[in-house]
C-alpha cells in the first residue's frame, strides 16, 4: 500500500514579517525563482507515496491550485478550513476522508521547510513504514548543528535495534537549555509525522475524544467541489486550537522518533535565511550580487515585485551615511553585532534578532561602535528600489548629496 503524503498548508509565517503575512505566508514567497511549497510538492514526486491531500484555507487555495498545476500535479485533494485550529485538528481531518483506507500509512509534511537530502529522508519513510501499527506515531527528529532556542526538541530511548521512544517533548528552549538538551543527545522536533490512518483515529478517540466527533461531524458535512473539500463551519468553529504535539504526542506512550541528519530549516527568521544563504549561496540565491561600499558590503539575497532582501555587514568603527529614502520603507533583523540606529531625532542599540522599522522618508543610519562586524538583514518594500533613492545628510566618507 502507497504512502497517503499531507501537505500542512495553512499556517501564516509571521515571523518574516514584512513579506510574510497573511494573505502571502512562507510557503509560497518567492525565495528567487523557488518556494518552499513548490519543494515540498517536488519532494512528494516519489513512486511510493500516493496522491497528495492539502490542507490549507480559502485565502491560499488559489495559490495552492497554481503551484499544483505549475508542477503537473493533476490528482489531489484539498481540505479547506474555515478557521485556523493549529495542527492537530488539520491532521485528524485528513485522516477521516473516505479516500484515505483505514490502514494506510500518511506521512504529514509541513509546507514552509528546506530539507536538502530527500533521498535520505524519504529512505527512512519507507524503512519504518513496516513499524507502523494501530496505536503508534513517528516523529522525526532532525540532529542539530548547535543549540538553537528557535526549535522545539524531544528526547529519546532505545527499545530495539531500529526503534526509539520519545520519553520526554520540550518547547523552544532558551539558549543555556538548549545546550544542555544537545549535550543529552536531543533532537529537534521537525513536525513531520508518520502514522497510519487508524492510529491517529485511536489515538484521538483516547486522547481528544471531543475533537474527533466534531472533526468527524465537519467532515462528514463538508461540502465538495471537485477535488476540494470545504469542511462545515459550524463543527469546525468548536472544535478547540491544538497541536498535535500537545493533543496527542505528549500524552502517548506510544510515540517513537525517526533521527536524521540531514540539512533542514523551517525558515522561521531572517537570522535563519542568511545562514542558508552562507551554506547555500549558488544553489538557492543569486550570484555576482555582493557590493562593497567603504562602511562594509551587502549582498542581495532575493527580490520580488516591490520588495528586495539583503544582508547588510557594517564593519567595525564604521556607519553608513545619516539619509532618507523617497520612495521605500525599510525593516531591519538584527542577526550579528550590536549596531547603534538612528532613526530621526531618536538613537537607540539594537541587539541579535531585534527589529526596527524604517517608515518610508525617516532619516536614519547604521553606526558600528565595537570591534566586531554588525549584520542586518534589510527588506526593501516600495516602487523604487534602487540605489539612487538616497538623500545623505552626513556621511564620513564625503559622499553628502
Amino acid at each position: 500500500m502507497k504512502i497517503k503524503p499531507v501537505i500542512l498548508c495553512g499556517g501564516a509565517g509571521t515571523r518574516l514579517w514584512p513579506k510574510s503575512k497573511n494573505n502571502l505566508p512562507k510557503q509560497f514567497i518567492d525565495f528567487g525563482g523557488w518556494t518552499l511549497f513548490q519543494k515540498t510538492l517536488l519532494r512528494i514526486k516519489n513512486p511510493m507515496f500516493d496522491y497528495p491531500i492539502i490542507s490549507t484555507n480559502l485565502f491560499y487555495l488559489n495559490l495552492v491550485r497554481k503551484h499544483l498545476s505549475k508542477y503537473r500535479i493533476k490528482k489531489y485533494k484539498i481540505i479547506l478550513e474555515p478557521f485556523k485550529k493549529n495542527t492537530a485538528p488539520a491532521i485528524l481531518s485528513c485522516a477521516l476522508l473516505k479516500e484515505v483506507n483505514y490502514e494506510q500509512p500518511m506521512v504529514f509534511f509541513p509546507a514552509d521547510h528546506l530539507i536538502e537530502k530527500t533521498n535520505l529522508l524519504n529512505r527512512s519513510i519507507n524503512l519504518n513504514k513496516k513499524y507502523l501499527n494501530e496505536y503508534n506515531i513517528f516523529i522525526f527528529g532532525i540532529k542539530p548543528n548547535s543549540p538553537s532556542s528557535q526549535y522545539g526538541y524531544f528526547l529519546t530511548k532505545n527499545i530495539s535495534k531500529n526503534l526509539n521512544k520519545v520519553v520526554k517533548f520540550i518547547e523552544k528552549p532558551n539558549i543555556n537549555k538548549a545546550r544542555k538538551i544537545v549535550k543529552k543527545k536531543g533532537y529537534w522536533n521537525s513536525g513531520i509525522f508518520f502514522a497510519r490512518k487508524d492510529s491517529i483515529i485511536n489515538n484521538f478517540r483516547k486522547y481528544q475524544f471531543k475533537t474527533l466527533m466534531l472533526c468527524i461531524h465537519s467532515v462528514n458535512r463538508s461540502k465538495k467541489s471537485k477535488n476540494v473539500y470545504y469542511l462545515n463551519k459550524k463543527s469546525f468553529k468548536k472544535i478547540q486550537e491544538k497541536s498535535l504535539d500537545y493533543a496527542i504526542l505528549e500524552k502517548s506512550k506510544n510515540i517513537n522518533g525517526i533521527k536524521l541528519n540531514i540539512p533542514w530549516s523551517d525558515l522561521g527568521s531572517w537570522k535563519e535565511i542568511s545562514n542558508i544563504f552562507k551554506k547555500n549561496r549558488s544553489k538557492y540565491f543569486k550570484k555576482n550580487n555582493v557590493f562593497y561600499r567603504p562602511w562594509g558590503k551587502y549582498t542581495n539575497l532575493f527580490s520580488g515585485k516591490s520588495f528586495l532582501v539583503k544582508e547588510l555587514v557594517v564593519n567595525p568603527k564604521a556607519s553608513i551615511s545619516l539619509q532618507k529614502h523617497k520612495h521605500r520603507s525599510e525593516h531591519w533583523t538584527v542577526t550579528s553585532g550590536r549596531p547603534r540606529i538612528t532613526i530621526n531625532k531618536r538613537k537607540f542599540f539594537k541587539n541579535i534578532n531585534e527589529t526596527i522599522f524604517i517608515p518610508q522618508g525617516s532619516i536614519h543610519r547604521i553606526e558600528n561602535l565595537f570591534k566586531n562586524p554588525v549584520k542586518i538583514i534589510e527588506i526593501q518594500m516600495g516602487v523604487i528600489l534602487k540605489e539612487t533613492d538616497i538623500i545623505r545628510y552626513k556621511d564620513i566618507y564625503g559622499r553628502v548629496n
